[in-house]
């Protein structure tokens, strides 16, 4: 019977723990590192991670920076074999510390540019490019220009910075034809693959923009969809070589910008979870409270989850330019009795309109039709007028004398233009009574 490997690496380990105790670290570090790789070979990745941290400080305290670097490293490989990408970005990003120490600057400039990019590549998985491309930027100055302009790492980054903001895969094909240029272990190709898969999924969402009505006025509500569909995910998939499949796709955010004079009135309930391959609607109300010059609702950020693990935010550019008018005024008309009506005998009846809405009434008509039975004393049945503002009102009297007693109808008639010239006809009918 073989011996059981298990058994070899916790040895190793226990050695490496008595080493370090015993504060010989240089012992210390090549034990450490001797089980990490047998625990690796276990796919025990969380117990080799903590052998190569444990190598790499005893590495450290020996001030061997270059072994240390190397710990490091493998133990961020370890990290991303478990999904656990925010870690191995912290292992990465602290090998940056040693590398001043290495000798060969050669090996200093291509040290910062590999554990820069490969932290990149992790806060690419958890939605932090922006984050990532800082990084970048602050390792500029520890590199020589020519160097860092001529590395196939940073044309990496460039790649994937354009596909993303210009939604164009042709650049996610460079780097898959580059892939062999990259100096990555097995770990870090499936994270590379990871990120590819997921820039691919992010750039084929396909992500659609409607509005209910093509004009509104601030008295309605703009009802927005915004249609999702993820069907193109499922052929992202089937891709062999990022041999990963997408089983979910979760939807936890959606913001926009709007113009000052529109505000949110409802928004969809998130997250809302969905299967590659299906679409959804996600609804919004939207309430425009006044005019602007140039009305505008977006861009547009939808912020996914895959699997539970990757972060996506998807930048949709497009801005919709609402067409928002003024309401059509509308005429408050009334009437009443200024003294009681009583056959034979003359009475004042007041008229009063009001113009409540946001428009001017403009060339405004009117035109009362009274029964036979109630007779013009004094008065005009008809009015023209210019214009009646927004919460302007007029009043005028009419004399009427009623000849005999019942029910009748009082006809007004008004047309007027809005402030675009479009006429506007209203007809009023009011019940009078005359009794004995």
């Amino acid at each position: 019977m073989g011996k059981d490997p298990h058994v070899d690496a916790e040895k190793e380990l226990n050695k490496a723990e008595l080493y370090f105790d015993g504060e010989y670290y240089k012992k210390a570090g090549k034990s450490f590192k001797s089980a990490g790789d047998l625990y690796f070979k276990l796919n025990e990745f969380k117990i080799a991670r903590e052998c190569y941290s444990y190598a790499a400080k005893s590495f450290d305290f020996e001030n061997r920076s270059d072994i240390t670097i190397e710990a490091l490293r493998n133990a961020g490989d370890s990290s991303l074999l478990i999904n656990d990408f925010s870690t191995s970005n912290k292992f990465f990003k602290n090998t940056i510390r040693f590398i001043p120490d290495l000798h060969k600057v050669e090996n200093r400039n291509l040290y910062f540019l590999f554990f820069s990019t490969l932290s990149y590549l992790c806060l690419f998985l958890e939605g932090k490019q922006d984050q990532g491309l800082d990084f970048i930027k602050e390792i500029r100055k520890d590199v020589e220009s020519e160097y860092f302009k001529d590395s196939p790492y940073i044309s990496l980054i460039k790649n994937l910075t354009i596909a993303i903001r210009d939604k164009n895969k042709s650049y996610l094909n460079k780097i898959e034809q580059d892939f062999n240029q990259y100096d990555f272990s097995k770990a870090e190709q499936k994270l590379l693959k990871l990120v590819l898969a997921l820039a691919n999924a992010n750039i084929s969402l396909k992500i659609n923009l409607s509005l209910d009505k093509d004009q509104y006025t601030t008295r309605d509500i703009i009802n927005l969809t915004l249609n999702l569909d993820s069907t193109p995910i499922i052929d992202v998939s089937k891709y062999p070589f990022y041999d990963y499949n997408f089983k979910k796709l979760k939807i936890t955010n959606i913001t926009m910008s709007l113009s000052d004079n529109i505000t949110p009135q409802k928004k969809p309930e998130l997250p809302i979870t969905l299967n590659p391959g299906e679409n959804y609607d996600f609804m919004f109300a939207l309430k425009p409270q006044f005019q602007v010059e140039d009305p505008f609702i977006g861009p547009f950020v939808v912020t996914c989850e895959l699997d539970d693990i990757f972060l996506v935010y998807r930048k949709v550019s497009e801005t919709i330019k609402p067409n928002i008018i003024s309401p059509p005024p509308s005429l408050n008309i009334s009437m009443k009795n200024l003294r009681p009506p009583l056959i034979d005998k003359s009475f004042p009846m007041e008229f009063l309109i009001e113009n409540k809405s946001e428009g001017d009434a403009l060339e405004l008509n009117v035109e009362i039709e009274f029964p036979e039975q109630l007779k013009v004393m004094r008065g005009t049945t008809k009015k023209q007028i210019y214009s009646l503002s927004s919460n302007e009102k007029i009043t005028w009297e009419i004399s009427l004398k009623p000849i005999e007693a019942g029910d009748y109808i009082i006809k007004i008639d008004i047309k007027f233009k809005d402030p675009d010239q479009n006429l506007i006809e209203e007809a009023k009918t009011f019940p009078f009574a005359i009794k004995m």
